[in-house]
């Protein structure tokens, strides 16, 4: 448990200096831009704003059913591992088998780079798809929107995620028995109590190992993002693409180059759905939880290997 709380704080340290880095490059992105202010007030700005404190929470939903798809085909490997291997020794005609890690170390490789496809092109698209569908101030906006959702909701995820975990191990170290005098059955390892905390901790190590601090990387590359394009973003003395007479887009700029952002978005909604589609047809993540005798029943001690 102790662990769990020096994590949160360590985190927490990170947290703070991903914040601090964004608002380095979001003061760079506005000089680059040539923005002097970012008026909340415009209806634009403001939208931009609640579009960029909505991504975090849509990032760290794909992290989360990420780390749901990996581990269940790692649990479909696993079944299938114990009963062609015979790891369990359930069949006494058979030699127990060895373990099979390199497919193992696989699955979690593989899964590590196929799931950050879409959150990693969701970072880097969503600042060029506001920057060009309104301007570089709505982008400004949708920074500082992004980096303050993203900094609660990452200190959030670290010390729910290790609470979550700590309950766990506080009723395995017996405590809950030793509050509550209760028995093992009923308060210990392997209770009803200690069954719904090991569920709760099915979202707590997503939340403190993978979404939150993932959060961190995706406020400083969306503030890197836009400072790289931070030139091209329109505004006032932006030239209007494809006049001949040096013509200027005027005013903020807004809907200068709307098209170019459209076509952005259009392509980014077009490639998720086609690699989120290509991954539901090679099966990935899917089990079938119902399937019987994949590992047949034993007695060992006081722990009951069953075949669900």
């Amino acid at each position: 448990m102790g662990g769990n709380t020096t994590a949160a704080t360590g985190k927490g340290f990170a947290i703070g200096s991903a914040v601090l880095t964004s608002l380095a490059l979001l003061a760079a992105f506005k000089t680059a831009a040539s923005i002097t202010t970012i008026d909340v007030s415009k209806s634009t700005v403001l939208a931009a704003a609640l579009f960029g404190a909505m991504l975090p929470y849509i990032f760290a939903a794909l992290t989360m059913m990420a780390v749901g798809r990996s581990a269940a085909d790692m649990i479909g490997e696993v079944r299938r591992q114990f009963k062609e291997y015979n790891l369990l020794g359930t069949d006494p005609n058979r030699k127990i088998g060895t373990p099979d890690c390199d497919t193992c170390i696989a699955i979690s490789t593989k899964a590590s780079l196929q799931e950050m496809v879409i959150p990693g092109f969701l970072a880097i698209v969503a600042p060029l798809f506001i920057g060009y569908l309104l301007n570089g101030e709505s982008l400004g906006g949708m920074l500082v929107g992004g980096i303050t959702s993203g900094c609660m909701l990452a200190i959030y995820m670290a010390n729910a995620g290790g609470a979550w975990d700590n309950a766990k191990k506080w009723i395995e170290a017996g405590g809950l028995m030793k509050a509550y005098n209760k028995e093992k059955h009923e308060g210990g390892k392997g209770s009803d109590w200690h069954k719904a905390a090991v569920t709760g901790d099915t979202v707590g190590d997503p939340f403190k190992d993978t979404s939150g601090p993932a959060l961190n990387i995706l406020i400083k590359l969306m503030t890197m993002i836009a400072l790289v394009f931070g030139s091209t973003f329109p505004n006032a003395n932006s030239p209007v693409i494809g006049s001949s007479d040096g013509q200027t887009c005027g005013g903020d700029g807004t809907y200068c180059y709307w098209w170019v952002g459209t076509i952005i978005g259009v392509l980014f909604l077009v490639f998720a759905f086609s690699f989120w589609i290509w991954q539901r047809a090679q099966g990935f993540g899917k089990i079938d939880f119902d399937q019987k005798d994949t590992i047949g029943a034993r007695e060992t001690g006081d722990i009951q290997l069953t075949d669900q």
